[in-house]
């Protein structure tokens, strides 16, 4: 297993590096960079300047060796610099990450613990009334618009129903224990979590019940239920854990694009995550931000991927790495 694991980590810094110089690339092409912006905002700056400024930022300098400058500088630890915020890029990109990733955490868990329970009930009274609602369920979660959905949230809850927060992360400006803290936090995450989860539970119930279905028609279920097995350990033992396989993947992939993919959400319901500062520092040429962001939503795809591969032989033995 180390070597299979050892092949997939070389392979993935490969892929890292082959995306992360595309995604560069595609950054020094869109039009306007910091010295454009400067004058803008200075007009009496002379072409001397202009030209200090940019041999200053090596705007001067080829786009390839404006790539391995940065890749050198984000191999000693230092992510750069924010233009926008005026800040270093950890001290603006942590907390941003760090909340992206609980919200991003709280919507999985919570479309897990309602979609899979619903995709296997769904799995076992297969052609009847219960069936029907639940793929009507599924169905609507899957194409609502989760901006619509957010924005039908904020009014039921928020201003219909005042229970909690249209927007924010956190209260400001109260002195709060961390006890206090942790259920202010959790406040400000209902409406946002409910309105990231819905679409995936559409999406988890649809291959929880096919791959339950597909599952149950085998025949070593059909030899489990003649040696007289319980039908819970049929079920569970034989049935479900057959089911995970292609389950496994699809939630992989999805914590990855939950991660990468709640710029609506977060933009919505103006939550100070990750996805609503890549969108704002794109919009205002925030170079360093902007790829170092892309480099973790990267890496988190791969990861996730190698995860999945390596679960894979959890939820069935008969699966070896070599």
């Amino acid at each position: 297993m180390m070597s299979f694991i050892l092949r997939r980590l070389i392979q993935t810094l490969i892929v890292i590096g082959a995306l992360s110089f595309f995604c560069f690339y595609l950054m020094s092409l869109m039009p306007g960079d910091p010295v454009d912006m400067m004058i803008s905002s200075n007009p009496n700056m002379t072409s001397e300047d202009v030209s200090r400024l940019r041999e200053l930022y090596g705007l001067d300098q080829p786009v390839y060796k404006r790539y391995l400058n940065w890749v050198s500088t984000l191999a000693q630890g230092d992510l750069g610099y924010s233009r926008t915020y005026r800040v270093p890029v950890t001290e603006i990109l942590g907390p941003r990450l760090w909340n992206t990733f609980i919200l991003s955490g709280l919507s999985l868990i919570f479309s897990l613990l309602v979609a899979i329970p619903l995709g296997v009930f769904a799995a076992l009274n297969q052609g009847k009334k219960l069936d029907y609602f639940i793929n009507f369920f599924a169905f609507a979660g899957i194409s609502l618009p989760s901006f619509w959905l957010a924005i039908v949230l904020i009014l039921i809850f928020a201003v219909q129903i005042p229970l909690f927060p249209a927007s924010g992360t956190m209260s400001v400006g109260t002195d709060m224990t961390s006890f206090e803290g942790f259920f202010d936090r959790i406040k400000y995450l209902i409406l946002p979590t409910l309105s990231l989860s819905f679409m995936s539970i559409g999406s988890f119930v649809r291959f929880t019940r096919s791959s339950m279905l597909e599952a149950m028609r085998n025949d070593y279920i059909r030899t489990a239920r003649a040696k007289g097995l319980s039908r819970s350990r049929v079920l569970i033992v034989h049935g479900f854990r057959n089911a995970l396989l292609p389950l496994i993947t699809v939630v992989a992939l999805s914590f990855s694009s939950l991660f990468s993919g709640a710029v609506i959400t977060e933009t919505v319901f103006a939550y100070q995550g990750v996805g609503q500062l890549v969108l704002a520092s794109i919009q205002s040429n925030d170079f360093n931000v902007a790829m170092v962001s892309f480099m973790i939503s990267v890496s988190m795809v791969l990861t996730m991927n190698l995860v999945a591969d390596l679960l894979y032989g959890v939820a069935d033995p008969r699966i070896t790495y070599v």
